[in-house]
Parts: C-alpha cells; sequence; structure tokens
C-alpha cells in the first residue's frame, strides 16, 4: 500500500472540515493566481516603480486614507479613496489616461481590485507596487509627510 491510502484517507475520514478548509485554500490559491497572471494590472518592485516615476513619468495614486497619507506618502502622489475610483468621481485622475500609473495603499493587497477598475475606465497603463507603502517604508525609501 502506499502513503495516500495508509494516511490521507484516515485523515480525511477523521478530520472532514479541516480537510474541506485545505481543500477551499488550494482552490483559492489556484484562482487567485490565475487571476493575477490574466489582470492587465501587474505588481511591480519598489526599483521598477522609481525608474517608472524617474524615467518615465508615471503617476502614482495613493488609495490609502488621508491620515494615512498625512502620515507618509511618496513625493507627488496624489491621495485617492477607492470608492472615488470605483464611482469614477477621481476626475482629477481623468488627465492620466494615458500615463503609467502606479497604485499604491498600506500594503499591497486592495491595489490590483481598483487597478482592474482603473482599467475598465479606460487607463492604458496600470501597476500597483508590491508590499505598498509598507514595503516601500521597510526599504528607507523617502516619504513626504504632512
Amino acid at each position: 500500500m502506499d502513503f495516500f491510502t495508509l494516511e490521507i484517507i484516515p485523515f480525511i475520514k477523521n478530520h472532514p472540515l479541516l480537510s474541506l478548509g485545505w481543500i477551499a485554500l488550494f482552490i483559492a490559491i489556484i484562482v487567485l493566481t490565475i487571476k493575477s497572471k490574466l489582470s492587465k494590472v501587474k505588481i511591480i518592485s519598489n526599483a521598477q516603480a522609481i525608474n517608472m516615476i524617474n524615467k518615465q513619468n508615471a503617476v502614482i495614486i495613493d488609495i490609502r486614507s488621508a491620515d494615512n497619507f498625512k502620515k507618509g506618502h511618496i513625493t507627488e502622489s496624489h491621495n485617492i479613496l477607492p470608492i472615488d475610483i470605483k464611482n469614477a468621481s477621481a476626475k482629477t485622475i481623468e488627465k492620466f489616461k494615458e500615463n503609467l500609473i502606479i497604485l499604491i495603499d498600506e500594503n499591497g493587497l486592495s491595489t490590483s481590485s481598483i487597478g482592474d477598475t482603473l482599467v475598465k475606465q479606460g487607463f492604458l497603463h496600470v501597476f500597483a507596487l508590491k508590499d505598498g507603502i509598507a514595503g516601500w517604508n521597510g526599504e528607507n525609501l523617502p516619504l513626504v509627510r504632512k
């Protein structure tokens, strides 16, 4: 008999909820991986962001709250809330539809969905900063405080 028969099947029988949890987690990982690969919003590193800002005039959109934005943000970034982007009420960024857009949040977890919204609204080049402002700050990169 092989390992699967000896160990896995009795485990599943004895722990059905835990087994279902692992299966759900496995499926979620697969779905999120496929979704990220098919997304038009690409995840970029801090070094790539710096290059895009300095050499390609990328526009930085910080989607954190105004309070968090004031505590520290990347130079010349625009603070626009996700709800304003979703409702297409952020008219201040309409002029940047053809520019490179770099989305920044607190930790890189919510930028992809907001990026997809921007793509649907006609923005051509949307990127998300990996690990958000936490990753930027973690590498001791400069922040402006207001």
